[in-house]
């Protein structure tokens, strides 16, 4: 008797594959869980980067899951980032998580929702070291029901 493999195992091993193999520009990236897939505005989430390519352009993004019972179509945030030497910025992102029909946009599973998100393209690092970036939500929200874990990603730019 001949065995084969399903086509839904076929799939899914093909697409762990693939993002394996696409992951050889991938400088840093780190997720955090948030308590209980409830966000309190009082928790910032801080990612410590270790840069040392100051030559190459890199792309920041922003990883985001959660569950069908975020309350809004969008998602605002602060993100705040200091160089080693203490240059400080801070800009405001919106994250578009639904469209205006109500469908969750990203990939899903059940009721979890993934994206990735351009926080900024093609950006060189002035210098080496250490940068921190804070991810704040700015919904007005105290507490925000259905986040289950944001995170930063960077990676080289084709650029």
């Amino acid at each position: 008797m001949k065995k084969t493999v399903p086509s839904g195992l076929l799939f899914i091993l093909l697409t762990a594959f693939m993002a394996v193999a696409c992951n050889g520009d991938v400088v840093y990236e780190s997720n955090e869980r948030i308590p209980g897939n409830v966000w309190s505005r009082f928790h910032i989430p801080v990612f410590e980067v270790e840069i040392t390519d100051t030559i190459n352009a890199h792309n920041l993004l922003i990883n985001l899951r959660n569950t069908g019972e975020y309350p809004r179509s969008n998602l605002f945030l602060f993100i705040s980032a200091t160089s080693p030497a203490g240059a400080f910025t801070r800009d405001t992102l919106e994250l578009v998580l639904a469209g205006p029909s109500g469908r969750w946009k990203g990939s899903g599973f059940g009721s979890v929702w993934q994206n990735r998100f351009f926080y900024r393209q093609n950006v060189r690092f002035p210098e080496r070291g250490k940068y921190t970036f804070e991810v704040e939500q700015a919904m007005r929200i105290d507490d925000l029901p259905g986040i289950i874990d944001v995170g930063l990603r960077v990676e080289r730019s084709d650029r």
